[in-house]
């Protein structure tokens, strides 16, 4: 197989010496003009008949096919939008561009002219006057019938994934409009779009494990944010109101198909809004995104089909325990009883657990979110497990937090922000209680936002929304890595 494949490529670089010595060396193409591309061909000459049409158009793309058949041949362009076909006959473009025609391989880039018309098999087809070799392919590409299809191999060369199923490069097109999309939803409805540090002296705005480097002009340690909540809390103190980012956030965990350590999210910060408010806001601009992307609130994602329609249904994390496993946790009064009642339903991982809210929380995690396949809210969440959260109004052991459920995986987190500095400093300082004894997901005090809090933080909610995952969502990705360009792998081995 190598020695068949390092054949071809000598092939192929013949190939290219002789266009070469006649002149044509396609690495010297600076430009090529074209007036149309796959679909607007095929739009504006929907009507088109046998004749060929009076106006000439140019395109360019990638040879992905070719037919030869005798003195005349077909080919496929494929361009980032489509496919249009093109036909060849050496009467029509001289023997020059015939000869370059009888060159190409799959995977040259091309530019042509010609006349648009229907083919007896009812094709749009470009006939083509002229033809420019604009890359030569030096690498055989894989078969188009069977595609580019091991997995290891699309993620490391993605860009011939891209270039060789239809199917990826469609799914990296989606998310892009996916996320024009929420940024135009929110640019509508009064939301400033923000940019906040990505290397922070300080991380924090969620519970993870960062990523540390240095700076050397500066000579000190700096994490990759693992969020930027609490900057954007901080422009909410500077009257900015209505603020969002999309960006990249960065958490040294583990990989598998639903976790990657760089990630993008979609963060946003209402000031005079509550963890209600919120919610609705959060339903609204998912289900308007499905809608625009996927076109029904009917969204197949492998063997299941989830259903978007509104409203979506809302729960207390204590219902859903009690929905999916009989415990009432509200009857646990110590950490032993709750230790005790979770053991018993199999709840892994729980021993060094020293408070009733994160029994509680591993046990929502454990038996009850892996049930919540069509969108589900789960409200009211311990206080343990949310430093940055409000105390719920009536019950100051939860806070007013929600996250959103799909396929049992978490999409969105949202907050009542907590706004109060003394309390906040007091929850940051339990946090670092935790921190000394081992927990290196516990949130770090930052002095500097509780001064920020000092001056005054109107009462706030907050979101964040998990681009990679939802575009899976949207895109039918079975694994997170479907939706990155280009996800990290091992090293190859030599």
């Amino acid at each position: 197989m190598a020695e068949e494949e390092s054949d071809l490529k000598g092939l192929m670089r013949n190939k290219l010496e002789v266009l070469k010595k006649r002149g044509l060396n396609p690495y010297e193409k600076y430009s090529f003009e074209r007036t149309h591309d796959a679909v607007s061909i095929k739009s504006e000459f929907a009507d088109i008949g046998p004749e060929r049409s009076g106006k000439e158009v140019s395109t360019a793309g990638r040879v992905m096919a070719l037919r030869v058949h005798g003195k005349a041949g077909f080919a496929d362009l494929v361009d980032r939008e489509g496919k249009v076909q093109l036909y060849f006959k050496m009467d029509e473009v001289g023997q020059e561009d015939w000869a370059t025609f009888s060159s190409l391989d799959r995977g040259d880039i091309i530019g042509v002219r010609g006349n648009v018309f229907r083919t007896k098999m009812g094709e749009v087809t470009i006939a083509v006057k002229h033809i420019e070799v604009l890359s030569k392919a030096l690498t055989p590409f894989p078969e188009r019938f069977h595609g580019l299809q091991d997995v290891q191999t699309r993620y490391r060369q993605r860009y011939l994934d891209l270039a060789i199923n239809d199917d990826v490069r469609k799914r990296f097109v989606d998310r892009s409009r996916m996320i024009s999309f929420m940024r135009d939803w929110l640019n509508r409805r009064g939301f400033l779009e923000v940019e906040t540090p990505i290397l922070q002296p300080l991380y924090g705005g969620a519970l993870a494990r960062p990523f540390v480097t240095h700076h050397n002009y500066l000579d000190m340690d700096l994490y990759l944010r693992i969020a930027p909540e609490l900057y954007h809390k901080r422009c909410i103190v500077g009257n900015l109101e209505k603020v969002y980012e999309i960006g990249k956030n960065f958490r040294n965990e583990d990989i598998d198909g639903q976790h990657y350590p760089e990630y993008t999210s979609l963060e946003l910060y209402q000031a005079y809004a509550d963890y209600e408010d919120i919610m609705d806001l959060t339903e609204s601009i998912l289900y308007d995104a499905a809608m625009h992307i996927v076109g029904s609130d009917k969204i197949k994602y492998g063997d299941r089909v989830l259903d978007f329609s509104r409203p979506w249904r809302r729960v207390t994390m204590h219902d859903a325990i009690k929905e999916y496993t009989g415990l009432d946790i509200s009857s646990l009064k110590t950490v032993e009883e709750a230790k005790a009642a979770a053991m018993k339903l199999g709840v892994r991982d729980i021993e060094d657990c020293d408070g009733i809210g994160k029994i509680v929380s591993e046990l929502f995690d454990q038996k009850a979110q892996p049930n919540l396949v069509n969108p589900t809210f789960v409200i009211d969440h311990p206080v343990e497990v949310s430093p940055l959260a409000k105390r719920k109004r009536g019950n100051p052991a939860l806070v007013e937090r929600f996250e959103l459920f799909i396929v049992g995986w978490e999409f969105a987190n949202a907050f009542s922000e907590l706004n109060d500095p003394e309390e906040q400093e007091q929850r940051f300082r339990e946090q670092d209680r935790l921190r000394s004894e081992g927990d290196e997901e516990a949130h770090p005090i930052d002095l500097d936002y509780i001064r920020a809090l000092e001056c005054g933080l109107p009462p706030t909610g907050g979101l964040g929304i998990g681009i990679d995952r939802f575009a899976m969502i949207l895109t039918d990705a079975p694994s997170i890595k479907e939706v990155l360009l280009f996800p990290h792998m091992k090293p190859e081995a030599v």
